[in-house]
């Protein structure tokens, strides 16, 4: 027998990415995709495959070529399946006969779709894409009149909004169902036909917020009736079976915490104008808020009905866990399965039965079924192959103090066959958001580094997500303060431990995560080494440059920087630069938008003008999400960097 390995930076291009499982309308099979990345083409090709929902038949691989066909979704009567397919470079509409064949081409218009649902006979789609412009601009300037003209990811607003349309099945001209001067998005057909469900944003300062609201229209040219309040983030609207109530998610952006207010599962019955809370005494979130980079392709979360309508199912977010939850209309909400598992997406058959994508530390994402009796099965071993010649790191959940009384939950991630007799250096993982959660879901990073002998803490401080509502609104005027805390408190419990070498703990993180590791080097010197990715260090610059700050800092920094411009400095790490000793390693992508690799760049220039040890790495036709889904080749040298840094320093 072959003794196994670590894992490797290179397992990158190993581990299979599985996602979207869709089961058919009667239960019996379950159309997937697996994502793999092509070293060769330095990119991804994603791919569905098929698999019988008993388990009894081996999976196969349904589409195939060099495109990425995605977002699998079964006709209502179970004939044919629909997938997205970049097959002629921009994503369109495809289907294909249920038992397999040639699929056809449904839309072809000059963008790309985002989104689609069947119709209820399944004769027809509603799908969303950009309207193009009447006239093509002669010019290659860019002007700006709005707040919101940038997109990390996306690039600058082209002036096009998306709105929603209608095709038949055979493809054709299709119909203009929405317009204005506002995005339309997430649509959803009454069970019925005659309704359509969308979400939009039509306030009066759209352009310098991020509200959402659900709406209903009768089609094809109702005039579309807002149902949510307009003081929040609302959408993932859902018809019950009868078509007489509507579900959706959502919360309000109001005092006392504004942006991470807790969102809720509502239930609107049209004719009383009643809106049911189904989440009001758990003190969670519905949706799946971990963090991982181990994944592809994770569908939008929507609220799933039970068949009688008594019930809705919904993804909930758990310290660090996140379960498929029956929320009744009366009642507290149930999980659907138990253990620590990040459950990342589901869908339900007319009998029942549950089939859902789900990852643990030690196995990247599968799928399983849970029949209508509570028997589950697991249906695909994509990836047991790599497991088998792979060692992964022993994972432990540890609780540490912070503050008094204040309980910080993460995990231990140990070098595989850890000597208790050794030391062993330590890093602290940070994660982005500040509004997220590191998961129990796979994390080749980790694994990566525990690999090479380090010991790693990956902890959720106060901002994360996962663990109710004080905890998640603890950094509201606050960064750098108690989320800290948290985070330095992981040094003496790292200490505490026989097998830390306490003189070699380093930090990094991404993000919001990068942030506090800037934060954290102008604040003690307890660190050896840090490595800093998209992060920011300047709060008061980063405000007008970001895509997104401008439309919510007001609340995590308790007004603008025109208001409170000192505040904005003293919790910008760029302050407390003379403090910083540690070395450190910068990160950053640069069409970064949401943290500017000016960023990047204003703290590089300080530390080198403080004769720092630093060094700045860039990498081109990179986004603020390189290191989840950005080209293979940058996400290999990233992480040869991080590992670099770290073994050169600890």
């Amino acid at each position: 027998m072959m003794s196994k390995r670590s894992v490797t930076i290179d397992d990158l291009h190993s581990v299979k990415l599985v996602a979207d499982p869709n089961i058919s309308p009667d239960g019996s099979r379950i159309a997937y995709v697996v994502t793999t990345v092509d070293k060769e083409a330095n990119g991804y090709r994603s791919a569905l495959w098929m698999a019988s929902a008993d388990g009894g038949a081996e999976p196969f691989q349904f589409t195939g070529g060099h495109a990425k066909d995605a977002n699998p979704r079964w006709s209502p009567d179970g004939a044919h399946l629909a997938f997205l397919s970049n097959r002629n470079e921009t994503n369109q509409i495809y289907v294909m006969a249920a038992d397999g064949g040639e699929a056809w081409q449904v839309t072809s218009g000059p963008n790309a779709v985002s989104e689609f649902t069947w119709s209820p006979d399944s004769q027809s789609f509603v799908f969303v894409t950009k309207i193009e412009p009447e006239e093509k601009p002669e010019s290659d300037t860019k002007v700006i009149s709005t707040l919101r003209h940038k997109f990390d990811g996306e690039g600058f607003w082209d002036g096009n909004h998306r709105h929603i349309f209608r095709v038949g099945i055979q493809g054709g001209d299709p119909d203009q169902l929405t317009d204005g001067d506002w995005d339309s998005t997430q649509p959803t057909l009454a069970p019925d036909g005659s309704q359509l469900s969308f979400v939009s944003n039509r306030s009066d300062d759209r352009n310098s917020n991020s509200k959402s609201d659900v709406w209903v229209m009768d089609i094809p040219d109702g005039e579309p009736a807002r149902v949510t309040p307009e003081d929040g983030v609302y959408g993932a609207p859902a018809w019950s079976p009868d078509g007489s109530r509507l579900a959706y998610a959502g919360n309000p952006v109001v005092e006392p915490y504004g942006p991470t207010t807790l969102a809720d599962l509502y239930v609107w019955e049209p004719e009383s104008d009643e809106h049911r809370r189904l989440l009001v005494n758990l003190d969670r979130e519905p949706g799946n808020s971990a963090i991982s980079d181990s994944r592809y392709g994770v569908p939008a979360a929507f609220p799933t009905w039970t068949s009688d309508g008594n019930a809705v199912l919904s993804l909930l977010s758990d310290s660090g866990s996140i379960h498929v939850y029956t929320c009744p209309m009366d009642g507290q909400p149930q999980p659907f399965s138990e253990g620590a598992r990040d459950i990342q997406s589901f869908t339900r058959a007319n009998d029942g039965t549950v089939v859902f994508a789900a990852s643990t530390f030690s196995n990247p994402t599968e799928v399983f079924v849970v029949s209508p009796n509570g028997t589950e099965t697991r249906i695909t071993h994509t990836n047991d192959r790599f497991l088998e010649d792979v060692e992964l790191g022993e994972i432990e959940e540890v609780h540490y103090e912070s503050d008094p009384g204040v309980q910080v939950h993460g995990w231990l991630v140990k070098p595989p066959n850890l000597n208790p007799d050794a030391k062993y250096p330590a890093i602290i993982q940070i994660h982005g958001g500040p509004h997220g959660m590191y998961g129990v879901g796979f994390f080749h990073e980790m694994q990566v580094l525990a690999g090479r002998g380090y010991v790693v803490l990956m902890t959720n401080p106060r901002g994360s997500t996962g663990y109710g509502q004080e905890w998640v609104a603890g950094t509201l005027s606050d960064w750098g303060g108690a989320d800290y805390r948290d985070v330095v408190a992981g040094v003496p419990f790292l200490e505490s431990l026989s097998y830390v070498d306490p003189e070699r703990v380093g930090i990094t993180g991404g993000s919001y995560g990068g942030y506090i590791t800037n934060w954290a080097i102008g604040q003690t010197d307890r660190f050896k080494a840090a490595v800093t990715m998209r992060s920011t260090c300047n709060r008061l610059s980063l405000y007008g440059t970001s895509d997104l700050n401008a439309m919510y800092n007001d609340w995590e920094f308790g007004g603008s920087p025109y208001d409170n411009a000192a505040f904005y400095l003293e919790r910008s790490p760029l302050t407390y630069v003379k403090n910083m000793r540690t070395p450190l390693l910068i990160l950053h992508s640069e069409n970064d938008l949401r943290c500017p690799i000016s960023q990047g760049e204003e703290l590089f220039v300080a530390l080198k003008k403080m004769g720092q040890e630093v060094e700045f790495v860039r990498f081109p036709d990179e986004s603020h999400g390189l290191s989840r889904a950005g080209q293979p080749v940058h996400r290999v040298e990233r992480l040869e960097r991080i590992c670099g840094w770290f073994d050169k320093y600890l």
